[in-house]
C-alpha cells in the first residue's frame, strides 16, 4: 500500500450531496457527515445545487446536461472550494461536464459562451472552470491521505474481507482519472487496509452494476448485479463496499428481487463506503444508518465484535 501524504491544513469543499443521498439512502448522507466531522473536514453544502441529471439529460439535450451542472460547478467556485460529492454517478456526469467545458473554454468559445449566457438568463453566476470536481474516495485518498487515515484509526477492521464494488462512473465517465487506474483500480482497496480490513478481489468489482437498465430490462439488471454479489461471496467477501448510492440501490435494496431472478440465495450486505471507514473511526452503527439497509449489516457487525 502506497501511503499518501498528510494534508496539515483543515481541509474543506463544496459538498453536492446528490439526490438519492437525501431520499432512498439517506444512511448516505447521515455517514458522510458523521464521517468528515470525526476527520475535521469541512463540508459546506451546497442548498442551491440542482440534480446532475444521472445521465439521462444528454438523452434530451447536451446542452442541458452540460449547462445544469455548469450552474452546480458555479455554486462551488463562488465559495473558492472544490465541489464534493459521494456519488459516483454525479462525480462522473458532473467531472466530464467540468472536463468538456474546460475544453470548450479554449477550444469552442461559442459553445462555452452559450452556456454561460443561459446562466446569466436565469440570474447565475458564470462557469470559470476554476473549480475540481472531486469525489470522496479521492478527497480521502488524494488530500486527507492514507497515513493519516490510518493513523486515524481507533477500531481496526481485522479480519474483515471487502470486497469493493466501483462500478462504472467512478472510474470511466471521465477522459483523465488522476488518483486511480481506470480498468485496474486499488484505492478502494488501499483504503481497505488502511483501516484493518482485508480486501478481496473479484471479476465485477470494476464493472456495471445494472442499475441504468433497471428501468427497462429490470431481468437484466438484476442477472447482472446477481451475478456480482455471487462473483464476491465466492471469493469469500463478507460484504460488498460501494462508492455510489445507485449501485447500493441495485445491489442492497434490490438483493430480495434479485435472489428471485436469479434463483439463489444470497445475503451479502453493502456497506457504502463512509460507513465503513466511520467503523473504523469508532462511530456507532446507530450514527451511521447502518439499520436502515435492506440485507442485514449485523454479519459485519458480529465478525467486528461490535454491538448495533
Amino acid at each position: 500500500m502506497t501511503l499518501s501524504t498528510v494534508s496539515t491544513q483543515t481541509l474543506r469543499y463544496a459538498y453536492f450531496p446528490g439526490c438519492v443521498a437525501q431520499g432512498a439512502c439517506r444512511e448516505l448522507y447521515q455517514s458522510t457527515q458523521a464521517l468528515t466531522r470525526a476527520l475535521g473536514i469541512e463540508l459546506v453544502e451546497l442548498k442551491k445545487a440542482s440534480c446532475c441529471g444521472s445521465g439521462t439529460f444528454k438523452e434530451d439535450s447536451q446542452l442541458l446536461e452540460d449547462t445544469v451542472n455548469a450552474r452546480n460547478i458555479a455554486l462551488a467556485e463562488e465559495l473558492n472550494l472544490p465541489l464534493l460529492t459521494h456519488c459516483s454517478t454525479c462525480q462522473g456526469v458532473i467531472g466530464h461536464v467540468d472536463e468538456r467545458l474546460k475544453h470548450a473554454k479554449e477550444a469552442d468559445t461559442a459553445y462555452f459562451d452559450q452556456v454561460n449566457g443561459l446562466l446569466k438568463q436565469e440570474g447565475c453566476s458564470p462557469y470559470k472552470g476554476t473549480s475540481e470536481v472531486k469525489h470522496l474516495l479521492w478527497a480521502l485518498v488524494g488530500d486527507f491521505g492514507l497515513e493519516e487515515l490510518q493513523r486515524r484509526v481507533t477500531r481496526k477492521l481485522s479480519g474483515l474481507k471487502c470486497a469493493a464494488f466501483y462500478g462504472c462512473y467512478l472510474l470511466r465517465a471521465q477522459d483523465h482519472l488522476v488518483y486511480d487506474d481506470p480498468y485496474n483500480p486499488q484505492s478502494m482497496e488501499n483504503v481497505f487496509r488502511a483501516v484493518g480490513a482485508e480486501p478481496v478481489f473479484y471479476r465485477g468489482r470494476t464493472q456495471c452494476c445494472g442499475w441504468p437498465l433497471s428501468s427497462y430490462a429490470t431481468e437484466t439488471s438484476f442477472k447482472m448485479a446477481g451475478g456480482h454479489i455471487l462473483e464476491a461471496i465466492a471469493a469469500g467477501a463478507d460484504c460488498l463496499v460501494t462508492p455510489c448510492p445507485l449501485c447500493h440501490l441495485n445491489l442492497d435494496s434490490r438483493q430480495p428481487e434479485v435472489q428471485q431472478v436469479i434463483g439463489e440465495t444470497l445475503g451479502l450486505p453493502v456497506l457504502h463506503l463512509p460507513q465503513l471507514v466511520a467503523l473504523a473511526l469508532g462511530i456507532s452503527p446507530k450514527e451511521l444508518g447502518l439499520e436502515r439497509h435492506v440485507v442485514s449489516t449485523r454479519p459485519v457487525l458480529e465478525k467486528l465484535g461490535i454491538r448495533g
